[in-house]
């Protein structure tokens, strides 16, 4: 990020948005997660699938099943899982 101290590395996250129509301008298919009961970016992952206009995918994941954190680290292998057969699907071969 070209940014010192450390603490303005954090800071420079604010620089990155995908408001103001940087959102609907990706064309590729993409996988949105929800977490149930994310702390950090409660109602984010909505509003960016919501904003999307290429083929998206919500993927939503409970605190039932051990997934409703952010980053989901209760269920990892239920998470890539799901992630992985989101990508087998996705980006198959067409015939």
């Amino acid at each position: 990020m070209g940014v010192e101290p450390p603490r303005a590395f954090s800071a420079s996250y604010l620089d990155y948005t995908l408001a103001d129509g940087i959102a609907e301008r990706i064309q590729c298919p993409t996988l949105v997660c929800a977490a149930e009961e994310d702390e950090f970016f409660k109602g984010q992952p909505e509003q960016l699938y919501e904003a999307l206009t290429c083929p998206k995918t919500l993927m939503r994941f409970t605190a039932e099943e051990g997934a409703g954190a952010h980053c989901h680290p209760g269920a990892m292998r239920l998470v890539l899982a799901r992630i992985y057969d989101w990508l087998d699907t996705t980006l198959a071969p067409t015939a």
